[in-house]
């Protein structure tokens, strides 16, 4: 008991090395008050849309990667950055107080980042930040994409993956057709959603990709350039695939099977796909571009 009494009385820690910062009590109870109601909310709304279903999953995420470097969190203040923390801290609260007294989702969703970083900069510095930089990223794939931005990169998204199940399929002698991102097959017309082709499938898709990537932990520089380099294409060949999907289970089993709950699994087809795609080309770098191996330092006494 007497060490972790000078562990408390040294840096505030309670339970050793893996006990909690006393100081932190108040910052947690702060974002905690600051943040479950924004969660709540987007429980109730945007989260059980398909559009933004994937919120939940990155809020997990950015949790499980914040766990594996929690002894960021329980080490001494190091380089410090009062001043540049209180900046990015009361921006974010700025933002944050904007975005929810507005109702602007960006702007309440986006503050989470810069409060996080100026809260941390200021309380343990560069080093935590720079520790936990992942999950930090990875918030920005909470935030809602902006409509305008959607509405102008939707339409020609729908439009290629169209024009590539059509011709894969009339290809392979299905009676098929295309008009606009409607695509006829049989006795059926399909219409191309917003949901199944659009830009929060690739941005969902593209979140997928990048969390492959921290996982895997590669370290040759060039098989992860090409990994990121491919994050997008990979994205748009697993979209595809999803409506490939989807038009053979509505020509084989019809409509009424087509847009029952195996419309849903259509989305895990997509998610699947874009992991095995990760994977086989992750594997086939691997090939030219292998993994440096540990340095093993030999001591002889």
């Amino acid at each position: 008991m007497q060490a972790n009494d000078q562990i408390i009385g040294r840096y505030g820690y309670w339970g050793g090395n893996n006990g909690i910062n006393l100081k932190w009590l108040p910052v947690i109870i702060g974002l905690a008050a600051l943040f479950l109601p924004t969660y709540y909310d987007l429980s109730q709304t945007i989260w059980n849309t398909e559009e933004n279903g994937h919120g939940p999953i990155i809020l997990l995420v950015v949790i499980w990667q914040a766990w594996m470097q929690r002894s960021a969190l329980l080490l001494p203040p190091t380089r410090t950055k009062p001043v540049l923390g209180s900046i990015l801290l009361i921006f974010g609260l700025l933002l944050y107080i904007v975005g929810r007294s507005q109702q602007i989702l960006i702007f309440e969703i986006g503050a989470e980042i810069p409060i996080l970083v100026g809260t941390l900069l200021i309380t343990l510095g560069v080093p935590t930040v720079l520790r936990l930089w992942f999950p930090l990223f990875f918030l920005v794939f909470m935030v809602p994409v902006p409509g305008f931005i959607v509405d102008a990169l939707t339409g020609p998204l729908k439009y290629y993956i169209s024009v590539i199940v059509v011709k894969l399929l009339y290809a392979a002698g299905y009676p098929i057709a295309r008009t606009g991102v409607t695509i006829s097959i049989g006795y059926y017309e399909l219409l191309v959603a917003d949901a199944c082709s659009g830009l929060n499938s690739m941005f969902s898709l593209s979140a997928l990709g990048i969390l492959y990537m921290q996982v895997m932990q590669r370290t040759s520089f060039m098989r992860n350039a090409i990994l990121l380099a491919t994050i997008l294409p990979v994205a748009f060949i697993s979209n595809v695939i999803r409506v490939l999907f989807l038009v053979l289970l509505t020509y084989y089993f019809g409509d009424e099977v087509g847009q029952s709950y195996l419309h849903q699994f259509a989305g895990i087809v997509m998610f699947t796909a874009s992991i095995l795609n990760h994977f086989l080309l992750d594997n086939l770098l691997g090939i030219p571009f292998p993994d440096r191996k540990a340095e093993v330092s030999h001591v002889t006494s």
